[in-house]
């Protein structure tokens, strides 16, 4: 039961500093930016597709089997639709294919620079992406992208083509179905894996990263439903005239970039939710307003307990003096007493109380321990590895002010003790 109830208040921490996150970034503004530029993307990119499908139309007019494949490939990508919509003309030609490749690179480029500028901010890194890499990442992102969504296009004409077909059985037509949507659907995880993945200067874990793709590719997938049951296109042709398809577009791509971030944004708060939860315990008070909400869902700290915390008996000696160990502590219940060698003789340098960090002395000076830490009491304490410490005095100001604070209280306190 407990395990449960740690396991659900990781998931409400995550939902709030998600959500946090999210509003502190601005990233709808960096979603709508990236939906701008996938408009500039794409109209290009359908003019070529539009080009490629006349071309491919003709080679199909002599063989009946291919042009009913090339018809089911046309109804698929929907260029009718598009055509319609008014992205596509009703002639493409010749010219409009170099046109239309040079503006295809360009936004593009625009494309991944957005993507790259709001990773930056979800995925904060002190160090920066080299220039070479960063100038040659647009070229490589474009051609996979492209290719893996002209594989997954095909592969769906194809499947649909043969389940409408009377060739087949129901049962196999409902498995073709079954497997385009399935193929679709690993497509658009990979890429959103891809994205995940290479774009943050510092990768989070595969595994979260693989977890998180399939959730944003699953909600693409439903928002996609929804958008197409609730919103009409003839309802925007109706307001905005020929701009009507321009905009209907454009609002499904801002609110797929929102989606898209919001995962994001998500996979992030999943790698810093113990981060969150330690600076709130360590800080301790909830304050006002927003302060309540932070107070309800990082009230508890079972789960870190269950994480971090250790039991020590009265008399059991948390430091020694002298060892290499790295450890940084925080003493959750009980009391502690630091002592040190000083003349030959052992001396107490003072009491430690709940909700005292110590311990970082070690990590943060890279020198052997300096004292001995004894349990007065029974004691609780979290015991936190220096990874996690410098993750902590690099995300929260206010901590890292009181470790440096109470670091130097010790150091006075211990000069103190050596002069007398």
């Amino acid at each position: 039961m407990i395990t449960r109830h740690n396991k659900l208040d990781w998931l409400l921490q995550m939902a709030y500093t998600t959500a946090r996150l999210f509003v502190k970034n601005s990233l709808q503004n960096h979603a709508a930016a990236t939906a701008f530029y996938f408009m500039l993307s794409a109209t290009p990119l359908l003019l070529l597709l539009s080009y490629g499908m006349q071309w491919l139309g003709k080679l199909a007019e002599t063989y009946v089997p291919a042009t009913m494949l090339f018809a089911a490939l046309y109804n698929q990508l929907q260029l009718e639709s598009l055509t319609a919509i008014g992205f596509l003309p009703k002639q493409t030609q010749l010219a409009a294919g170099s046109v239309g490749l040079l503006t295809l690179v360009l936004s593009s480029r625009g494309l991944v620079n957005a993507l790259q500028s709001a990773f930056k901010i979800i995925f904060p890194s002190d160090t920066k992406r080299k220039f070479v890499v960063s100038w040659l990442l647009p070229l490589i992102i474009i051609p996979v992208g492209l290719g893996l969504l002209g594989l997954a296009g095909l592969a769906q004409a194809v499947l649909g083509f043969f389940a409408q077909v009377e060739i087949i059985g129901g049962f196999q037509a409902g498995l073709l179905k079954v497997l385009n949507f399935a193929f679709m659907l690993s497509m658009v995880w990979l890429l959103v894996f891809l994205a995940y993945w290479r774009l943050p200067i510092s990768r989070p874990p595969v595994r979260h990263t693989a977890t998180i793709a399939l959730l944003a590719a699953a909600s693409l997938f439903c928002l996609l439903a929804i958008f197409g049951h609730f919103f009409r296109l003839e309802k925007y042709q109706s307001l905005y005239g020929t701009l009507g398809g321009a905009v209907f577009v454009l609002i499904g791509a801002y609110f797929a970039c929102l989606v898209f971030y919001l995962w994001a944004q998500c996979l992030f708060a999943a790698t810093r939710v113990d981060v969150e939860a330690l600076e709130k315990l360590f800080l301790g008070g909830s304050g006002e307003g927003a302060g309540k909400l932070e107070g309800f869902v990082f009230g508890r700290a079972n789960r870190l307990l269950e994480k971090f915390g250790h039991t020590y008996q009265a008399g059991e000696v948390l430091i020694n003096e002298g060892e290499d160990s790295l450890d940084a502590f925080f003493l959750y219940s009980g009391s502690a007493g630091a002592y040190k060698i000083l003349n030959g003789s052992e001396r107490k340098l003072g009491s430690l109380n709940e909700g005292q960090l110590f311990g970082e002395m070690a990590y943060l000076l890279k020198e052997k321990r300096t004292a001995t830490v004894k349990a007065e009491t029974e004691v609780v304490a979290l015991v936190l590895p220096p990874e996690m410490l410098e993750q902590l005095m690099r995300h929260s100001a206010p901590l890292s002010r009181r470790i440096i604070g109470t670091l130097c209280q010790r150091l006075e306190k211990m000069n103190l003790a050596a002069q007398t």
